[in-house]
């Protein structure tokens, strides 16, 4: 469940900053930017942080070449899919979304991996030791 709450944070940051579906952050701004620059701005410093938090926590706990993993086993995944016939990438939409899932898996993983070293190994991870 801890997983899955996560994905779903990650996922709802990524579709409120972007989305093909013309209700996101980056859609509204183009529009109302001028008129509304105050929340605009308020709005893209409370994405911005969830972005250094998701990031920050994705990269201390598996690193860039651990993003980059889980992101080639992601598109593996698809391709296996495209190969059997079950997705067709034609639809900009489609890819759009695809790319979405994509970067939520990844930065979902990046914060559960913790928790999964944990079970697995046994061992806490820590940022920080205490030298005192």
């Amino acid at each position: 469940m801890g997983f899955f709450i996560r994905w779903i944070c990650a996922f709802i940051l990524l579709v409120i900053t972007y989305n093909p579906s013309f209700w996101s952050y980056t859609t509204w701004v183009g529009s109302n930017f001028t008129s509304n620059m105050p929340v605009a701005v308020l709005l893209g410093l409370l994405l911005v942080t969830g972005y250094v938090v998701f990031l920050r926590a994705t990269l201390s706990s598996i690193g860039i070449f651990g993003m980059v993993l889980i992101l080639a086993i992601v598109g593996a995944v698809l391709w296996v899919l495209f190969n059997f016939g079950v997705l067709q990438f034609g639809n900009p939409i489609f890819n759009s979304w695809i790319v979405i899932l994509a970067l939520s898996i990844m930065f979902a993983v990046g914060m559960y991996w913790s928790v999964i070293w944990r079970r697995m190994s046994g061992q806490i991870d820590v940022d920080e030791v205490d030298t005192n």
